[in-house]
């Protein structure tokens, strides 16, 4: 999907392209890629002179090809941007290639991000000035997404929490529990990973001198607000951990309620076996051969060496 835009009274608006003549009577500041066929690529290498590779979002790439400028002044940033959804969150890599004052964009799905900006870009006046502009609020767009992520985690495990802390948990419970916060810590440290990239590339964009002096304090405060972020997932990461280990906590004293019956039972039924077995040795002197109430004597004691025991553990609090 090819999705183009030009800057019209300090607004982006969205220009409709379905072929590559439409393209080139353009003069766009921003071109978005999502998925891009073989024929879009071809429109873009006939209008602007690039040639987009087909490894571009590659996951693989080698930490030195993420940022840098060629010779011809292309500048090229590969960056992550998160996806937070229901049923699972996910980071997506974007190629940016900005060349000749418009900027490239190439990803494999549409995101939240590229949403938003596009849906300010259209309500506000003068946001965006160039193509520069663009890739700033894209990042500080992330950085927004991000935190709103954030907020959903910590929502996600008071929720958690009140479950875990304040009720009795059975296992059922906990294996619910300890899957809400293995979501919530996957989440978590995927947006933990994508203030860092996005850092990685504001700091690049800063140090290739490509911002005006507006831009570069932009960019600075985009990073001041990221560096806020990093102590709320450390903060996370902490009380992660203690749910975790709470949860399984609560686990093992279920399990060794049951093994505490099983040692119970073993400890009551001990004198009775006992008794059964001296009885069952069958000695001429024994009582059964010798009085006839040896027998309901020997099943007395037994009834009797059972009740007591579980008497003594129940005035002692061991059955609760």
């Amino acid at each position: 999907m090819l999705n183009v835009f030009t800057l019209v009274n300090g607004r982006l608006f969205q220009e409709e392209i379905d072929s590559a003549q439409a393209l080139a009577a353009l003069r766009p500041i921003w071109v978005d890629l999502e998925a891009p066929s073989d024929e879009e690529k071809s429109w873009i290498a006939e209008r602007f002179g690039l040639t987009l590779p087909a490894d571009i979002v590659d996951d693989d790439l080698e930490e030195s090809a993420r940022f840098y400028e060629e010779d011809n002044g292309e500048l090229h940033i590969r960056s992550d941007f998160l996806i937070d959804e229901e049923s699972t969150s996910r980071n997506v890599r974007v190629a940016f290639i900005l060349k000749d004052g418009v900027l490239h964009s190439v990803h494999s799905e549409d995101l939240p991000v590229f949403r938003l900006l596009r849906m300010r870009a259209r309500r506000i006046p003068a946001l965006i000035e160039d193509a520069k502009d663009v890739l700033l609020k894209l990042f500080d767009a992330d950085a927004e997404y991000s935190a709103d992520a954030l907020e959903g985690v910590y929502d996600s495990l008071e929720a958690v929490g009140n479950g875990v802390l304040k009720q009795e948990v059975d296992d059922k419970a906990a294996a619910a529990a300890l899957a809400a916060i293995a979501r919530q810590e996957d989440l978590n440290g995927r947006i933990r990973r994508n203030v860092m990239d996005t850092r990685r590339a504001l700091s690049f964009m800063m140090r290739s001198r490509m911002l005006n002096a507006e831009q570069f304090e932009e960019a600075r405060q985009i990073l001041r607000d990221i560096d806020s972020l990093d102590s709320h997932t450390a903060f996370l990461f902490d009380k992660i951990n203690f749910l975790m280990d709470a949860t399984v906590g609560f686990i093992n004293i279920n399990q060794n309620k049951i093994i505490k019956i099983f040692s119970v039972a073993s400890v009551a039924l001990l004198p009775p076996t006992l008794i059964a077995s001296i009885y069952g040795m069958n000695f001429r002197a024994m009582p059964e051969l010798q009085w006839a109430w040896g027998y309901p004597l020997a099943l007395g004691l037994m009834v009797a060496s059972v009740v007591a025991p579980f008497v003594y553990f129940r005035r002692k609090g061991w059955l609760r």
